[in-house]
């Protein structure tokens, strides 16, 4: 078929939840994407920070092969090995005691946020306590993560939603204070926020943030769905920051992750200490039918594996830097386009003057995925694999593209 046939079809047959590219993509290999009529595309978007590995990696395909020909799905009714395995390497990797594999990342907010209520009500018996989040964050678009999403244009439409949710200001310690009351059971963030625009932690945010909820025995929950796994340097965001005491790793109680921790297949995870694990969720709180199946177990566990032998982290932390050097040299040099560049490791955000729109358009007939977030800021969350020589071509496709719209 071409692409107009298949993009006509999918039109008539799947719900227009989305705005698409008129793009069809095919295959993939390495750092490259390629539609159906075979143009190729660097790709900084992996799937929205998905693609860690990028594409076509062996170790990863063949360790799904072989799963996909043994077992793929046989319900939490019993135990699997790909699953204890992929538990213990995700509870290593986090610095976390307890997990519970879902669907998505979505599904991760869903059980942070009953596992705060079951934590709270463990304590005291009541039903009436609040979460904090944070204003211009994005959690998922279910009931729950909708409750918790800073940003009323998501939420409107499906009021009422659930209740006892107050909202505080992202790096305002003084903001997050003045909302906590005796029913405060939780404060949830993103350690980085993406879809709100590209913008890190300040440190001392998260120390006083951790400060406050051991002082209050409060649950400090970070949403590293998009910042996790690898994307600013270490394994989670938290874990690169660092504490009063000078250790790092400003460690949360519980967390949720997806995304890149499957490298594909939908998975995501809710982890959380020990304490917290022994102070709420029991069985019949909570359950999912294909939550950390045999496949998806197999996925998260050869991801966690080829980021160890294929150095993965170690090459975000020798990239990024040149990265963000060549980022910031396209905002100087093109400050009537370019307002600010902000992020960390492989989350990299333009917040731009012009449409961000257009430049991902442009960018796109010139070979280069891109994705935009917040209100006007080019995104870039490539796979995790990229080179500098790929950040050189990437960047030499934007210095083209701000030209044009300079000049033009």
């Amino acid at each position: 078929m071409t692409d107009n046939n298949i993009i006509t079809s999918a039109e008539e047959h799947l719900l227009h939840t989305y705005n698409r590219f008129q793009i069809v993509l095919e295959r993939g290999e390495g750092m490259y994407l390629y539609d159906v009529n075979g143009k190729e595309y660097l790709d900084l978007q992996a799937g929205i920070a998905v693609c860690a590995l990028g594409y076509g990696n062996k170790k990863y395909t063949e360790a799904l092969k072989s799963q996909i020909d043994k077992l793929m799905h046989t319900s939490n009714l019993y135990y699997s090995a790909p699953a204890m395995e992929a538990a213990e390497k995700l509870t290593k990797a986090a610095g976390m005691d307890r997990v519970f594999f879902t669907n998505s990342g979505t599904e991760a907010i869903e059980g942070l946020i009953k596992t705060a209520r079951k934590y709270a009500f463990t304590k005291d018996g009541t039903t009436d306590h609040e979460i904090i989040a944070m204003e211009h964050s994005f959690h998922g678009r279910s009931m729950g993560a909708l409750s918790v999403t800073g940003n009323a244009h998501y939420r409107e439409a499906f009021e009422p939603l659930i209740g006892n949710i107050k909202f505080a200001n992202y790096n305002d310690l003084e903001s997050v204070k003045a909302l906590v009351t005796d029913k405060t059971c939780a404060i949830l963030l993103e350690t980085v926020q993406g879809e709100g625009g590209i913008y890190p932690a300040d440190p001392e945010f998260l120390k006083g943030l951790r400060a406050l909820c051991d002082e209050k025995d409060i649950l400090l929950m970070f949403d590293e769905i998009q910042c996790g796994m690898g994307r600013t340097g270490d394994f989670f965001a938290w874990q690169g920051y660092e504490n009063a005491d000078g250790t790092m790793g400003i460690r949360p109680d519980c967390m949720a992750v997806a995304k890149a921790i499957g490298n594909g297949v939908p998975v995501g995870a809710f982890l959380m200490t020990e304490k917290v694990a022994q102070s709420s969720m029991v069985p019949g709180d909570h359950g999912s039918t294909y939550g950390g199946n045999p496949l998806v177990c197999a996925a998260v566990s050869a991801t966690i594996d080829i980021f160890s032998e294929d150095g993965i982290l170690e090459n975000v932390k020798s990239v990024a830097p040149y990265f963000e050097e060549k980022l910031q040299g396209l905002a100087d040099k093109y400050p009537e386009a370019i307002k600010e560049r902000r992020g960390r490791g492989f989350m990299q955000g333009l917040e731009l003057k012009v449409s961000v729109g257009d430049v991902v358009k442009k960018g796109q007939s010139k070979g280069l995925l891109t994705i935009s977030a917040g209100t006007n800021v080019l995104r870039m969350v490539p796979p995790l694999i990229m080179s500098r020589s790929d950040v050189d071509k990437a960047v030499a496709i934007l210095d083209e593209v701000f030209s044009e719209i300079s000049e033009g």
